[in-house]
């Protein structure tokens, strides 16, 4: 099971790296991987587990941040309409995305960030995405709202890119223009 002990935090190397694909099939050992890291987010997330193991809450991980350079995520999080979204996946790479640009009002966190860091974060308002299942199918999907946004943050960590790097320095409170605030 992954804990926090498990977790890197920023100014490790690995989350500056640019993460390695993952040779298709996937062996054992990566699809194990990427079991735990879907296994931890569902954890995160039940307070009585979280309590118990000393998990702080997350609603996606990337492989990098468990100090493994390579193309995984895992997210588990609910939409705007509270329908639950479970992902594990390999090489996710967003194939297209809208000009038009969305962002958290409340910013973004990270697991691998012990520091609140205080700032809009803009982000495509929709994307496409093709990646290949734990089961070994190829999916595209299409995303909008808190979920897009998830995802570009997760992808971001296999590029060696930390949300924060995407925050205006000058002002960081700066809106993008047309973007869709999303409340979570």
């Amino acid at each position: 099971m992954i804990t926090m002990d498990d977790i890197i935090r920023e100014g490790h190397p690995t989350l500056r790296e640019v993460a390695k694909e993952v040779v298709l099939p996937a062996t054992d050992e990566e699809k194990q991987t990427l079991s735990k890291m879907i296994e931890y987010v569902k954890n995160s997330q039940s307070p009585e587990i979280a309590e118990r193991h000393g998990l702080r809450p997350g609603i996606g991980l990337a492989a990098p941040q468990i100090n493994v350079p390579k193309r995984m995520i895992a997210i588990h999080t609910t939409d705007e309409k509270g329908n639950q979204h479970s992902y594990a996946l390999f090489n996710p790479k967003i194939v297209s995305h809208s000009i038009e640009k969305s962002y958290l009002t409340s910013g973004e966190g990270c697991l691998s960030v012990d520091r609140a860091v205080p700032g809009i974060v803009p982000r495509y308002a929709r994307i496409r995405v093709k990646a290949t299942t734990l089961e070994g199918e190829q999916i595209d999907i299409r995303l909008r709202g808190i979920l897009a946004i998830v995802f570009q943050h997760e992808i971001d960590h296999l590029n060696g890119i930390m949300f924060y790097d995407h925050i205006n320095e000058e002002n960081p409170f700066l809106e993008p223009e047309n973007a869709i605030p999303i409340d979570r």
